[in-house]
């Protein structure tokens, strides 16, 4: 445990920063995860407006710095090849 009290609440931010970024990194989870259902399916107005909201997160995600520019253009890349296919 820290001393010093600037120490102490570093933790304290640190802490909820962690719990902050975990919130964000599961809501792109499961955005993905429900693209990826909606593809599977072949629904292809589904998966159309679940890639609009996935490019939104992952955007939204890399402004906030959950995610690197690099892996998020990666995944919106994946996505748009997985829509590409659909069509």
């Amino acid at each position: 445990m820290p001393n010093i009290k600037s120490a102490k609440k570093r933790v304290l931010v640190s802490k909820a920063n962690a719990e902050r970024n975990k919130m964000y990194k599961s809501e792109l989870k499961t955005v993905i995860k429900k693209f990826t259902a909606a593809y599977e399916s072949g629904n292809q107005e589904e998966a159309k407006n679940a890639a609009q909201v996935a490019v939104k997160t992952i955007d939204q995600a890399v402004n906030k710095g959950i995610l690197h520019k690099n892996t998020a253009a990666r995944k919106k890349s994946s996505i748009a090849l997985k829509m590409n296919k659909l069509a």
